[in-house]
């Protein structure tokens, strides 16, 4: 069974808070399924915007692969269109009215022969925030030494 490919967006998770997540479809063109497929994509930059009640996914940057594609006509980082139904896009354009919130790309995924996006409704985090998490990432770890210690010593005695 072939491995699927995710390909995420890492640093969402330091410099937001995700509040709610929406699966989304991507209107792609040939050379980009084939490029996604080879791991050739990058969405750490990209973020959504809204434009007449469509919404559109900005500042992804897909490679095109040089043995199947014409560079000349490839747009490495063009304006994709996201396929939403009329209640998530309702959504998106209520919370993107809210001060502080923003829509970002999580991952790109596929779904059984389609592309898929999953973008998250954020608020930024502050540096306190991104102190606090950074204290409880390096607090877990330093714990799960201990246990893992704790458990070593009981096996033997």
């Amino acid at each position: 069974m072939k491995k699927k490919k995710v390909f995420f967006n890492k640093k969402v998770s330091y410099n937001f808070i995700i509040e709610k997540t929406i699966t989304a479809g991507l209107v792609l063109q040939g050379w980009e399924v084939k490029s996604i497929r080879a791991g050739y994509v990058q969405i750490t930059a990209g973020y959504i915007i809204i434009n007449r009640n469509e919404i559109y996914l900005i500042g992804t940057y897909i490679q095109p692969l040089a043995n199947t594609t014409n560079f000349s006509l490839c747009q490495t980082d063009r304006i994709r269109k996201l396929l939403l139904t009329k209640k998530e896009i309702e959504i998106i354009m209520l919370y993107n009215t809210k001060k502080g919130y923003t829509i970002i790309p999580l991952k790109i995924f596929w779904n059984k022969s389609w592309c898929k996006i999953q973008i998250g409704i954020a608020k930024g985090k502050s540096t306190h925030d991104k102190r606090l998490d950074k204290k409880n990432r390096a607090w877990k770890i330093e714990q799960s030494a201990i246990y893992k210690r704790i458990s070593l010593n009981n096996k033997y005695n």
